[in-house]
């Protein structure tokens, strides 16, 4: 959910020509004094606990926070021991884990195999309506043999388990939060990861102080910098002066055009960074929002031929940004791209395909839409617009388009997923195809071929369902795959911050120079 504007050019033509107050860093050496990392996120979050938002700014503050059973490593994606030392397949069906002993929750309360059979249980439940559902549909339940030993019994066979165990699946301390019921859980969570959370305000941010008691052998280490803030902004405007004026160490997702006046700036710099979060329009193909024209196979391939997508990604999101032929990150198992249907730019096939629709003289729509710079939604606008599309653009914020779109509101909007940075095609697949709140094609055939992609081990039967299923998407042009994302980041130069691909910082990994 990348978010940036390109409304700063007077602002950091004066940074560039170092018309800025205290370039000391008087204001950033203090609060390096005071042992404190300033950040700030553009979209609020409503609800910090990590199953209960799909937003990626949810799922960095949790990763500081809280701990799963395992962990993975950010260089190799090797899968490492954290709150379970060992883990065994019994079976393809069966996942037999040892716990750590001696860990603790923020609270000092012990963690035992109670606290993650309650959270898995509670999790896969249906009932407990998580953010994200097919995250845990795998599970059928977990139990426990004694406090360090943990069964997980699949529903099907899941090879990606241990990757959604090690990314969306923090272990929740029973007691507490059946003490304090879930909406004081959400109000003041607890988990048991290197930092604590301290403060957490629904509408302006979070602050965290390093949890000295994080278990020995913990995979994140215990941080250099004691304490983070994090504070809520509504615009990158207001991000980016924060930043000129010290008074934040490090913002991400400013406009790249930005980047060169920046690197100009002594106290600041900047690094880029590929991610595996892909910039998608989704076309209302059910009529969930209503008899839109979406439904008509004509239009939406008409979508497709009307957009230059490779403009886009070179000259808008730029720093290597890809388009990506199949709908899902190329890295990703699962994803060919040689089984996708390929549509070149062509405006005027696109005409062409909207007379066959009915449409000769185009159609108004609405197009929401919550990517930023609110330029990269502008051009998708102005493609449609050029070959008869009226696309009225609707900005909105992350929540309250993710709001609409699980209503089925929603005949075309733009966004962007990260996978939970799952290498795998069974964290996007099924999010947006899979009979859920962002289902917008509701294809039972679909449906059924991402359900028999993920019920199996064997690597050739999962490729040739999701190649049919890439196959289907693409022949029925049900979602545009954009670009792939470029996260750009601007932090204070005496922080010592390293990026990664699958686009969760680590703040617990930073220190100060």
């Amino acid at each position: 959910m990348t978010i940036g504007r390109r409304t700063l050019g007077k602002g950091l033509a004066a940074a560039g020509g170092l018309a800025i107050p205290g370039l000391i860093g008087g204001e950033a050496q203090a609060q390096r004094a005071q042992d404190t990392l300033r950040l700030v996120f553009r979209d609020a979050v409503p609800n910090i606990d990590p199953y209960f938002n799909s937003q990626r700014t949810g799922l960095i503050l949790g990763h500081q926070a809280w701990d799963g059973l395992v962990h993975r490593d950010p260089e190799t994606f090797r899968v490492v021991p954290a709150m379970a030392t060992e883990w065994n397949w019994v079976n393809p069906l069966l996942l037999e884990f040892t716990l750590r002993q001696g860990v603790k929750f923020h609270d000092g309360s012990p963690f035992t195999a109670k606290d993650a059979v309650y959270t898995l249980n509670t999790v896969s439940n249906p009932e407990t309506r998580v953010a994200t559902p097919s995250n845990y549909a795998w599970i059928e339940r977990a139990e426990a043999d004694g406090d360090f030993k943990l069964r997980i019994h699949l529903k099907r066979p899941t090879p990606a388990a241990l990757d959604y165990l090690a990314l969306v699946t923090p272990i929740w301390p029973q007691a507490y939060r059946e003490r304090v019921g879930v909406e004081g859980y959400s109000r003041a969570p607890m988990g048991a990861g290197p930092y604590k959370i301290t403060k957490f305000d629904v509408a302006t941010g979070v602050e965290y102080e390093r949890f000295d008691d994080y278990y020995e052998g913990g995979p994140k280490g215990k941080p250099a910098i004691r304490r983070i803030t994090v504070r809520f902004v509504t615009d990158a405007a207001t991000e980016l002066t924060e930043l000129l004026a010290q008074r934040v160490d490090w913002i991400w997702n400013m406009n790249p055009d930005q980047v060169p006046n920046v690197n100009r700036i002594p106290f600041l710099q900047t690094l880029r960074q590929e991610s595996m979060r892909i910039g998608y329009l989704s076309l209302d193909a059910a009529g969930r929002s209503g008899d839109t024209p979406m439904k008509n196979l004509k239009v939406r391939q008409a979508v497709w031929h009307a957009i230059d997508r490779q403009t886009i990604a070179e000259r808008l999101v730029t720093g290597g940004s890809r388009v990506p032929v199949a709908p899902c990150y190329p890295s990703q198992f699962g994803c060919n791209a040689d089984a996708a249907v390929q549509y070149d730019y062509n405006p005027e096939k696109a005409k062409q395909l909207l007379a066959e629709a009915g449409f000769p003289n185009g159609f108004d729509i609405e197009l929401t839409s919550y990517v930023q710079p609110r330029q990269w939604s502008e051009a998708v606008q102005s493609y449609l617009q050029a070959v008869g599309i009226r696309a009225r653009l609707n900005l909105l914020q992350v929540a309250a388009q993710i709001q609409r779109a699980w209503r089925g509101e929603l005949a075309m909007s733009m966004g962007s997923w990260g996978s939970y940075s799952i290498n795998d095609v069974s964290a996007i697949l099924p999010n947006f195809f899979g009979d859920t709140n962002d289902d917008y094609a509701r294809d039972p055939e679909l449906q059924r071929l991402l359900v028999e992609g993920g019920s199996s081990a064997d690597e050739a039967v999962r490729n040739a369902a999701y190649s049919a299923a890439i196959k289907r998407i693409t022949e029925q042009a049900y979602w545009v795959p954009l670009h792939t994302y470029v996260n750009t980041y601007a932090f204070a130069r005496q922080l010592d911050f390293k990026a990664f691909p699958d686009e969760l910082p680590r703040f617990y990994l930073a220190k100060w120079k």
